[in-house]
C-alpha cells in the first residue's frame, strides 16, 4: 500500500491544508536524482506523479536496483525520523514531480503542534510495524498458528488503517489536484 495512505489517514484535513501551505512542488527530470546515498537530505517528499527508482550502492561490487516507487509513496522519510543519511538513492525512472516538505519546518511543526505530532508519528509506526509483518511473511517467519490462519492474515490490514484509507486517498487526489495546477 502507499505510503501517503497511511499518513493521509492518520492526518486529519487541517494537517493536510496546512503540508500543502508548507511545502512546494519540485520536478525531476528522467534520470535526475532526488536523494543521494549518504548524502543528507533537505526535506520528505511525496510523489505525485511520475516513477521512481530506489538503489543501493554497497561497499562493494555493482549498483543494486530495490524498487520501483509510484505516486503516493514517501521518500525521504528514514532519514527524517533518525537524523542519518539515506541509505539508498533515488532517481526519477521518468520525469516525476514530488510535493517537499522541508525537513526544519516540519520540525517546527512537531514541536509546537502535539496532536499532529501524534497523528504524524503514529502514522510512520503503523506504515513501518505493516511493513515489518509483510517482510516476516514473504520471508516465512510469520508466526500464524496454522497455513490457513497465515492466508487470512496476509490481506488483512488494521482496522485503524482500514478506516482511514478512503479519506487518505481523498486527501492524496485533493493535494495532486492542487499542486499540480500551480
Amino acid at each position: 500500500m502507499r505510503k501517503v495512505l497511511f499518513l493521509f489517514g492518520q492526518l486529519d484535513d487541517d494537517d493536510v491544508e496546512w503540508m500543502l501551505r508548507a511545502g512546494q512542488k519540485r520536478f525531476v527530470p528522467a534520470g535526475g536524482v532526488l536523494i543521494e546515498q549518504g548524502v543528507p537530505v533537505d526535506s520528505v517528499f511525496i510523489l505525485l506523479e511520475g516513477r521512481l527508482a530506489v538503489s543501493l550502492r554497497p561497499r562493494r561490487g555493482p549498483e543494486r536496483d530495490l524498487a520501483r516507487l509510484n505516486a503516493g509513496e514517501i521518500v525521504g522519510e528514514m532519514s527524517f525520523v533518525d537524523a542519518r543519511p539515506p541509505s539508498a538513492t533515488v532517481r526519477a525512472a521518468e520525469d516525476s514531480t514530488v510535493f517537499a516538505l522541508a525537513k526544519a519546518t516540519l520540525s517546527a511543526k512537531l514541536a509546537a503542534d502535539q496532536g499532529f505530532a501524534a497523528r504524524f508519528y503514529r502514522a510512520l509506526a503503523i506504515y513501518l510495524s505493516t511493513t515489518v509483518r509483510e517482510r516476516h511473511r514473504d520471508l516465512g517467519t510469520g508466526v500464524a498458528v496454522d497455513d490457513e490462519e497465515e492466508e487470512d492474515d496476509a490481506d488483512e490490514l488494521d482496522a485503524n488503517v482500514l478506516d482511514g484509507v478512503y479519506l487518505a486517498g481523498e486527501r492524496f487526489d485533493r493535494m495532486v489536484k492542487r499542486v499540480m495546477v500551480t
